[in-house]
C-alpha cells in the first residue's frame, strides 16, 4: 500500500507521516480506516482522513491537534474526535471499539476493542479495511473480512446477517454505494436487506438519522439512479406513509437534474445551490402542503431548509400564471423572484414548461439578480434628506428604474432621485 500512499498530495501525506511519528512517540498503534482506504484502492479522490488508535483515539487526536495548532472537537461518548485543519480539511480520530445494539435500530453501546472488533462493527466489507501507519508496519493493509476481494468483484457485502436490523440506515448506504461505484449488492446482502425492508425497519430508526443518510444520497453527483433504486427496493413510505413517487415524479426529477446542471454551468459565480434539497422537492412533489409540513417536522429539517420546502409548496397557480405572461417588465420579474430561494426558482423552472416563464427565470439569473445601484445613503444625505425608512423606498425605485433600463449610471440615478424629490414638493 505504500505505492498508493505515495501518490497522495504532499499535504495529505505529511499529515499521515505526522500521525506515524506521534504514534511512535506515544507507543500507540494507529491505522487509516474506512472510506479513505476504500477510495485509495479504487483511485477515487477522498482526502478526509479517518484514523483509528487501538488505545485512546481522543488522546492521540489531542497530540495531533497540538502539533498542528488546529481546532479539536471531542465526542467522548463515542471515543472519537475531529481535528479541523485548514478550511474543508478534517481528520477524524476514533478509539478501536466493539459495539452491540440494545434493540434493532437503536444507537449502539460502545466499548473498547481491537482493530478487528472495530472492523466487524462497520457496514460493509469494502469499508472494513485499514492501512497500518505505525512505523514498523507503515503501509501494511489490514483486511480481516475480504474487502479487497469485494472491491475487485464490485460487491456490496454486509459483515453479518443482522447488519440491517442493527442499523437500518445501512439500507440507504448500500443503495448509495451501489450507484456511486456502479457495484452490485451481492445476493445474501440483498436478501437480508429485503427482509429488513419488508418489516419496515427504516421506520424504527430515529428520523434524524434517516434524514442524514437520505441527504447524503441526494448529495451524490447524479442521484437519479439511487432514487430509482429506492423506488424499486424500499419505496418512500419511510418518509411518509402517503408518499408514492409516480412515473410523473420521476420525469420531474429528470427535469430537475437538467436545471441543476444548467445552473451550475451558467451561473458559476452565484452561491452554491443545495442540489439535494431540489431533488427532495421533486420526491415530495405530489404531497400536499400539510403532508409536507408533517415531513419537515418528522425529520427536523433546519429552519432554512423547511422554509424553502414550504415556500415551494405555497406557490400557487396564480403566481405561475403571472410569471408566464408576455411583456413583463424586468422590475416586475425581479419583484416576484427575488424573495424566493434559488432552489425553489429552479424547481419552478423544471416544473413549468411555459416558454415565457422559462425566459423570465433565465433573465432573472443572467441579468437582474445581483444588479446593484450606484447611489448610497451618503448621496441622499447630501441632497438634504434625513435618514429614515424612505431611504429604502428611494433605493427600490432607483433599482426598478435600472432593471427596466431607464437609468444606466450614477449620474442618471441621481437625476432620477432629484426628479422624484421635485415631484413631491
Amino acid at each position: 500500500m505504500k505505492d498508493y500512499l505515495n501518490k497522495l498530495p504532499k499535504e495529505i501525506l505529511d499529515l499521515i507521516y505526522l500521525a506515524r511519528d506521534i504514534a511512535a512517540e506515544s507507543g500507540m498503534r494507529v491505522y487509516l480506516v474506512g472510506g479513505f482506504v476504500r477510495d485509495l484502492i479504487l483511485g477515487v479522490n477522498n482526502l478526509d482522513l479517518d484514523i483509528v488508535a487501538e488505545t485512546d483515539g481522543i488522546a492521540f487526536a489531542e497530540k495531533f491537534a497540538h502539533a498542528l495548532k488546529a481546532k479539536l472537537i471531542r465526542h467522548r461518548r463515542f471515543g472519537t474526535a475531529t481535528v479541523m485543519h485548514r478550511p474543508h480539511l478534517k481528520i477524524d480520530f476514533a478509539t478501536a471499539r466493539k459495539e452491540f445494539y440494545p434493540a434493532p435500530g437503536h444507537l449502539p453501546v460502545v466499548e473498547s476493542g481491537t482493530l478487528k472488533d472495530d472492523h466487524f462493527r462497520r457496514d460493509f466489507t469494502i469499508n472494513a479495511m485499514a492501512i497500518d501507519i505505525t512505523a514498523g508496519n507503515f503501509g501494511k493493509l489490514m483486511d480481516f473480512y475480504g474487502g479487497t476481494n469485494d472491491l475487485k468483484n464490485k460487491s456490496i457485502r454486509i459483515l453479518h446477517d443482522l447488519s440491517f436490523l442493527d442499523d437500518p440506515t445501512r439500507i440507504l448506504r448500500a443503495i448509495r454505494f451501489e450507484a456511486r461505484y456502479n457495484f452490485h449488492i451481492e445476493p445474501n446482502t440483498l436478501k437480508k436487506m429485503k427482509e429488513a425492508i419488508r418489516i419496515k425497519m427504516l421506520d424504527q430508526v430515529e428520523p434524524q438519522r434517516v434524514r442524514d443518510d437520505l441527504i447524503l444520497m441526494l448529495k451524490e453527483k447524479r442521484p437519479l439512479k439511487e432514487i430509482a433504486r429506492m423506488k424499486e427496493l424500499t419505496g418512500f413510505s419511510f418518509i411518509n406513509p402517503k408518499l408514492k413517487v409516480s412515473n410523473r415524479v420521476i420525469g420531474f426529477l429528470k427535469a430537475l437534474e437538467k436545471e441543476i446542471v444548467w445552473f451550475e454551468k451558467s451561473q458559476p459565480l452565484r452561491r452554491q445551490i443545495d442540489s439535494w434539497l431540489i431533488y427532495f422537492l421533486g420526491i415530495i412533489d405530489d404531497c400536499s402542503l400539510n403532508v409536507s409540513q408533517e415531513i419537515c417536522r418528522k425529520f427536523v429539517f433546519k429552519k432554512g431548509e423547511e422554509k424553502r420546502i414550504i415556500a415551494y409548496k405555497r406557490i400557487g397557480k396564480n403566481f405561475v400564471l403571472r410569471l408566464s405572461k408576455k411583456g413583463l417588465k424586468p422590475s416586475f420579474i425581479f419583484s416576484m423572484l427575488e424573495p424566493i430561494s434559488y432552489e425553489v426558482i429552479l424547481a419552478l423552472k423544471a416544473k413549468h414548461k411555459n416558454s415565457e416563464l422559462q425566459k423570465h427565470i433565465s433573465d432573472f439569473f443572467e441579468i437582474y439578480n445581483g444588479m446593484k445601484i450606484c447611489v448610497s445613503g451618503e448621496d441622499l444625505h447630501g441632497l438634504g434628506l434625513k435618514p429614515g425608512p424612505h431611504y429604502q423606498k428611494i433605493f427600490a425605485a432607483v433599482l426598478n428604474a435600472k432593471l427596466n433600463g431607464a437609468v444606466k449610471n450614477r449620474e442618471q440615478e441621481l437625476d432620477l432621485i432629484i426628479q422624484k424629490l421635485k415631484e413631491k414638493r
